[in-house]
């Protein structure tokens, strides 16, 4: 039988609920104003329940609302790992995002609409929507806190009612609303899709766009050119390496066919301020790139990577080549800092299709559940462009492995116990090295200086696996 429940929480503060999910099967909950309730866990709020926050829920895990959700407080999402917030029929005046999870392992998920009528406060990680769902801010609701690895990627609308003069709508878009009445701004951005957040067969050879695009609709159509400037992060650059000169392009709404619009300005974004001015006829849907080429010297037909075991396979093709010289691989844990993983020589300038492929070893080690990947592809003069990025989800405890192996020099073993001890020996038996794995249960193995080439034994606990040095 449920039994109606009414809690109103009029202390500062209500913290140590120990379960891992608050589940609210037909009761009502309220918080009142002044008061927080602190969930160490996740919130479920089943269908004919009702939560009625005035002042402040602050959860660590998920938040799921298929009841009634009335929140004329903060939601505040705090958590140390990935969350999501499923809103249901929700309403949201205010939500902060303070989540302090490793670097890959904070962003906040939204797979469905969701309005929020007074804040958005970004404080500390990602807010990503579905690429079908849409974060709305109405007229007189606020935005701040966006920055370089801390923004709304995916759909961010904001909209303001008619007025006049300059308007920075704060998502990157910025423009003189005189005589245009309501404006509706929704910036796509960081979802990597084509013609959804970023352009592709531009005219003139463009090539591609950044990875944002708004959508600007209007009560009133313009009736002389608007001025506008679009302004975007360093992670939204999608591989374009120069904007000189630099070139707006626009589309209909719902359509893909872009055109330049304004005057391409040389010299006009620098990579500080990415920020680029212009004055269009038409609104729509609008992005920015280069006016001249910028695209991959080589005619990439394919790029994929999947999970092979406890190793990721990285595979791509090729239909042509001009001037190729090599690809390097680039593997990152938070999709933003990449390093080298591997390189795999090109084929020059070549006619015909080419198939490449690279293992990564043992993907547990980056300590992340999904690895980004991509391909920066080196010209013969040293110009390079980037690929689309790929991801690779990491399942399981790592077994114990070593990489590289054979090595020249150092080599690095993953999936001991933490803490426990690692020795390596020569053939003949001489303890080389002990060193304890880390808390991850990862040990780095520089050998010294001046030791032989050969096979050396790298055991922990029960078990030995052998390393070649070279």
């Amino acid at each position: 039988m449920k039994i109606a429940l009414t809690l109103s929480l009029l202390l500062p503060a209500l913290a140590g609920l120990a379960q891992t999910t608050l589940t609210n099967d037909g009761s009502a909950i309220t918080v009142g104003s002044g008061a927080v309730l602190y969930v160490g866990g996740a919130v479920q709020n089943n269908a004919g329940s009702t939560l009625a926050n005035a002042g402040t829920v602050q959860l660590t895990g998920d938040l799921t609302n298929a009841g009634t959700l009335a929140s004329s407080g903060t939601l505040l999402f705090n958590g140390a790992a990935n969350q999501v917030f499923t809103p249901g029929a929700a309403t949201v005046a205010t939500l902060v995002l303070n989540n302090t999870g490793a670097v890959g392992q904070r962003t906040l998920a939204l797979p469905a609409d969701l309005t929020v009528g007074t804040a958005l406060t970004l404080q500390s990680g990602l807010l990503r929507t579905a690429p079908t769902a849409t974060l709305t801010l109405p007229d007189g609701a606020t935005l701040s806190g966006e920055t370089t690895g801390q923004y709304v990627q995916g759909n961010l609308r904001i909209i303001r009612a008619a007025g006049s003069g300059v308007l920075d709508f704060g998502h990157g878009l910025t423009l003189d609303r005189s005589g245009l009445g309501q404006v509706t701004a929704t910036r796509t951005a960081g979802l990597l899709t084509d013609n959804l957040s970023r352009a592709t067969s531009l005219p003139n050879a463009a090539g591609k766009s950044i990875d944002r695009i708004w959508t600007v609709e209007t009560t009133t159509a313009p009736s002389a050119a608007v001025p506008v400037t679009l302004s975007w992060l360093a992670d939204d650059d999608n591989g374009l390496t120069s904007f000189n000169p630099a070139q707006a392009w626009r589309a209909d709404l719902g359509s893909s066919a872009w055109a330049a619009t304004g005057s391409p300005q040389a010299a006009a974004v620098s990579g500080a301020t990415r920020s680029f001015s212009f004055a269009t006829a038409a609104l729509g849907r609008l992005t920015l790139s280069t006016a001249s080429a910028n695209p991959l010297p080589v005619e990439l037909v394919r790029f994929t990577a999947e999970p092979q075991g406890a190793d990721a396979l990285l595979r791509w093709a090729t239909a042509s080549e001009k001037n190729n010289d090599r690809f390097e691989v680039e593997a990152s844990a938070d999709g933003r800092t990449f390093r080298r993983i591997g390189l795999v020589p090109g084929h020059g300038s070549s006619a015909q299709p080419h198939d490449y492929q690279l293992v990564d070893p043992a993907i547990a080690r980056y300590g992340t559940s999904l690895v980004y990947y991509r391909l920066r592809q080196v010209d013969t003069d040293g110009t390079f462009s980037y690929s689309p990025v790929r991801t690779v989800a990491v399942s399981g405890k790592p077994e114990l492995a070593l990489f590289p192996n054979p090595t020249t020099q150092a080599a690095t073993l993953i999936g001991a116990e933490p803490g426990a001890a690692v020795t390596v020996f020569d053939a003949v038996g001489r303890l080389v090295l002990a060193i304890p794995a880390d808390a991850a249960g990862t040990t780095h193995l520089a050998l010294p200086h001046g030791f032989a080439t050969g096979v050396y034994l790298v055991r922990t606990g029960s078990t030995a696996l052998r390393l070649t040095v070279e």
